[in-house]
């Protein structure tokens, strides 16, 4: 009898226990998806992440915008001094001279001689060797906008209303000649003028000379400067020194 007891004693407590396990394992997900579905707290509702992205939205201006990526058509980048070159370093320099013509290979640029400069603390030193290195007899040098531009490229200055350029020059030893100019380059997008200084004699002290642009198309102007000398003018080469290159 006492056997019957205690095994049904056991099999009452292994069913009960079986019974709660049972329970606890179908509530178990009940409970886990109540506490994701719980609703947020008081704090956590007053949040609103999308509210500042819309007010940031509605400060955007397009017309704003537009004002700053377009550029009036044909507008003057002349007003009333247009260096070419002051100083090495000047942050109002415009033109490069890129535009190596003839016997390039017999050129030699330096664009901070520092050595007597006509004023500030540098200038533009030339050197020309007469070799002949590409067959040509002559050679020269172009200041263009942007680098490098034979009128393939738009790119030129509106100088309207600019009345010269002037420059200054010495040789080294004097009696270097040599011709300057300003324009003429052609092609696609080629220059509305050109002018020249004609061909000088320079002697060993520093002289202006101004080429007149009065009355001329300066509204697209990609060749800003030009030197050019030759073999036949100079057979032993020569030194020029440049500086203060504007338009005015």
């Amino acid at each position: 009898m006492r056997k019957n007891l205690t095994f049904a004693a056991l099999m009452i407590g292994a069913m009960t226990l079986v019974l709660g396990c049972t329970r606890y394992l179908a509530e178990e997900p009940l409970k886990r998806e109540t506490e994701v579905a719980m609703a947020p707290t008081e704090e956590e509702a007053e949040l609103e992440p999308l509210a500042p992205i819309e007010e940031g939205a509605e400060e955007i201006e397009p017309s704003e915008a537009k004002e700053v990526v377009s550029q009036p058509a044909g507008r003057r980048d002349f007003k009333g001094v247009f260096n070419v070159y002051t100083d090495r370093v000047a942050r109002d320099n415009h033109y490069a001279p890129s535009g190596w013509m003839g016997d390039w290979g017999d050129l030699r640029l330096i664009e901070n001689w520092a050595q007597k400069p006509h004023s500030g603390k540098t200038c533009i030193r030339i050197e020309y060797s007469a070799n002949r290195s590409q067959g040509a007899g002559w050679a020269g040098i172009y200041w263009q906008n942007p680098p490098n531009n034979w009128g393939t490229i738009k790119g030129g200055f509106n100088l309207t209303g600019a009345k010269k350029l002037s420059f200054w020059a010495r040789g080294e030893k004097g009696g270097e000649i040599a011709e300057f100019k300003m324009g003429g380059i052609t092609g696609e997008y080629a220059d509305s003028a050109s002018a020249s200084a004609g061909v000088v004699e320079l002697t060993k002290k520093w002289k202006m000379y101004e080429m007149d642009l009065t009355d001329r198309d300066l509204s697209y102007i990609s060749g800003g400067f030009c030197w050019v000398t030759s073999y036949y003018d100079n057979p032993e080469g020569c030194v020029i020194c440049l500086d203060d290159i504007k338009y005015e």
